[in-house]
């Protein structure tokens, strides 16, 4: 611990973090192994990116080299990967970025991460579920011939409220209560399915592709027409610099928005307390996700781009809509029924990573301690989980996919810039730390992925930046109101005194 524990800056040792997970009452079940974990970072990170944005970004921002965009989001993934593959196997425990910033950076800077996870998690989730509900509707429309009631179809189809939505994510959380094991069991499944589809795309997708379609594979550069005002991305705003779409910049700027393609990786990392053998399972499972993850999405997309011109793809279907561009009907539905299926594995760890946020800010007193009980049988946090799974099971039925923010987006890349900071703050006051798995070159590689997400962070719109400092600020009232005198660190030295 820092010496001063009446500082908003006080950090908590890893070995004080290690001991709070062998309590009895707030223990997790360590029930995962590094098979697991990569399962569970494919479930997550193939879903919605891979089945819309690639025909967006293909079609407005980078034509055919968009695979070069994928590429070049997967690098900037892979920096921030190095970071928390180090940190998860140093500091195994539930809460992943918030519990790393909590031992290297300070108490404060930690709550901050953690609450921006919050948002990041619930947001993915609810805006996930939704998109999962659609996919089920238009498949029950198209090949049963039924209708879901417009008054249960959610604000997308011109309905109240989402049914589909609301009770997905309460199955989820219902699942996420009996054990993570079971969820992992589940995961597996659909990954398996997810996987199926995607190397469907990618084989069958290879006897239709048409060399003309990538002419020109970097299309010529094009102003982009981002709007004025906070519209405009930050960057345009601070240094006058216009982002282009298509040419050489436009592969960049198509990688800020296919970034989110690649949300979830992060994930694994908050599952380290429940793995069996954390240092040396949490590196292969975050790394060996991320690489399958990019190899997939660079092949599909150079397919996908292969068989229909980049001018005449979906934006909002494109790996089935391509399929019926060549007349070939049951692969563009066999498409449409592995994304229904895929997207319910996004929900399912997403959700997993909110709780277990939730579970460790509670755990070191920043929220109320009620909520990181573990439950006796299972030994899963379920007063978190049903009270999050509740409240979004509540917003997904409500939210409108037009709602959509890139706050996902910036979320996550706060994330790995405070990540990034951290692995070398912990490297200068904790060298003697054994560490299982070590970040190479540092500090090189952190401060190129901090740089790396700064400059994709300020290629997003000014007014994003708006709604997450709007956030922050909501979430420092939080701290100075409750966390802060509720932290267990501060009880400490309160109990120093006398």
């Amino acid at each position: 611990m820092s010496k001063d524990l009446n500082s908003p800056f006080r950090t908590k040792t890893v070995e004080q973090s290690i001991r709070d997970t062998e309590e009895p009452e707030h223990a997790l079940r360590k029930s995962l192994s590094a098979w697991d974990l990569t399962v569970f970072g494919v479930g997550v990170i193939i879903g919605t990116g891979i089945f819309v944005l690639t025909g967006i970004a293909a079609r407005n921002n980078a034509g055919p080299a968009t695979a070069l965009s994928f590429v070049a989001a997967g690098i900037v993934c892979a920096l921030a990967a190095l970071c928390y593959a180090e940190f998860a196997s140093t500091v195994p425990v539930a809460g992943s970025a918030y519990t790393f910033s909590y031992a290297s950076i300070g108490e404060l800077p930690a709550w901050i991460i953690g609450w921006d996870l919050v948002l990041e998690f619930a947001l993915g989730t609810a805006v996930v579920a939704v998109g999962w509900s659609g996919y089920v509707r238009h498949l029950m429309s198209t090949n049963l011939g039924w209708d879901m009631p417009a008054a249960l179809s959610g604000p997308d189809a011109g309905g109240s409220f989402d049914v589909l939505a609301f009770l997905l994510v309460l199955a989820l959380t219902l699942i996420l209560v009996v054990g993570t094991k079971l969820s992992a069991r589940i995961t597996a499944v659909v990954v398996a399915i997810k996987v199926t589809v995607v190397l469907l795309v990618i084989i069958a997708g290879l006897f239709f592709v048409k060399a003309d379609n990538y002419s020109p594979f970097i299309p010529p550069a094009q102003p982009q027409e981002a709007g004025g005002g906070l519209h405009a991305p930050l960057v345009q705003l601070l240094f006058g610099y216009a982002p282009t779409n298509f040419g050489v910049m436009g592969i960049f700027t198509a990688a800020s928005l296919i970034f989110f393609a690649f949300i979830g990786f992060d994930v694994v990392a908050t599952a380290a307390e429940e793995t069996k053998n954390p240092q040396r399972d949490m590196p292969r499972g975050i790394l060996g996700s991320l690489l399958i993850c990019t190899v997939l999405y660079v092949a599909v997309t150079l397919v996908v781009t292969g068989m229909q011109k980049y001018t005449e793809m979906s934006p909002s279907a494109p790996l089935a809509e391509a399929f019926k561009s060549v007349n070939q009907p049951f692969f563009a539905g066999a498409i449409s029924l592995g994304a229904s299926v895929g997207l319910i594995t996004v929900c399912m760890i997403l959700l997993l990573g909110q709780t277990r946020v939730f579970f460790a800010m509670s755990r070191d007193g920043l929220l109320p301690r009620v909520f990181s009980v573990t439950h006796p049988k299972y030994r899963t946090p379920y007063r978190a989980t049903i009270l999050l799974g509740g409240v979004i099971a509540v917003v997904a039925g409500f939210t409108s996919l037009e709602k959509l923010a890139e706050l996902v987006n910036i979320g996550t890349l706060f994330a790995f810039v405070v990540v990034a900071l951290g692995v070398i703050v912990l490297r200068r006051t904790r060298p003697d730390l054994h560490r299982s798995f070590r970040t190479p070159w540092v500090p090189v590689v952190p401060i190129l992925s901090i740089a790396a997400s700064l400059w994709l962070m300020l290629n997003l719109p000014a007014e994003t930046w708006i709604r997450f400092g709007i956030w922050m600020v909501v979430g420092f009232v939080v701290y100075f109101l409750y966390g802060r005198s509720h932290s267990r660190l501060a009880k400490v030295g309160q109990d120093a005194k006398f």
